[in-house]
């Protein structure tokens, strides 16, 4: 694997104790190894938020939520912000093609771009990416 993209729904699976995400331990090794980890700018946001919700929602506590974003500030990813220059073009017409959001066709978007990996929970992003030959990490 030259690189991967990691979307929110992956990055939030591996903190929330009631996400069955058996291969997002081995995205952690990969990053953890050198392997280039590339997010969109937006991730950040979408990542928190996720992490909100999950404790206003009582799915995990204050204590595992504020840990679980300590970690994701220590996550050797690499913010691509050239992603948000694409969203009104390349990133438009993935999501119009694939009926992608926005916010989701970016991390395809994003993947094609570098010719990376992407690992993600949604399905609908998944199968996206397959259809676009992106190798979706498992």
């Amino acid at each position: 694997m030259k690189s991967l993209v990691i979307d929110g729904s992956m990055t939030v699976g591996l903190f929330l104790p009631d996400e069955p995400v058996t291969f997002g331990h081995a995205a952690i090794r990969a990053m953890v190894s050198g392997i280039p980890t590339y997010v969109p700018t937006h991730w950040w946001s979408e990542t928190a938020n996720a992490l909100l919700m999950a404790e206003r929602r009582k799915r995990a506590s204050q204590d595992i939520i504020d840990q679980s974003l300590l970690l994701v500030r220590r996550l050797p990813v690499m913010t691509d912000d050239e992603t948000a220059q694409r969203c009104g073009s390349d990133t438009f017409l993935l999501a119009r093609q694939y009926t992608l959001s926005i916010y989701d066709a970016a991390y395809l978007e994003l993947a094609l771009r570098r010719k990376s990996s992407l690992a993600t929970l949604d399905k609908a992003l998944a199968k996206a990416a397959s259809l676009a030959g992106v190798s979706v990490f498992t």
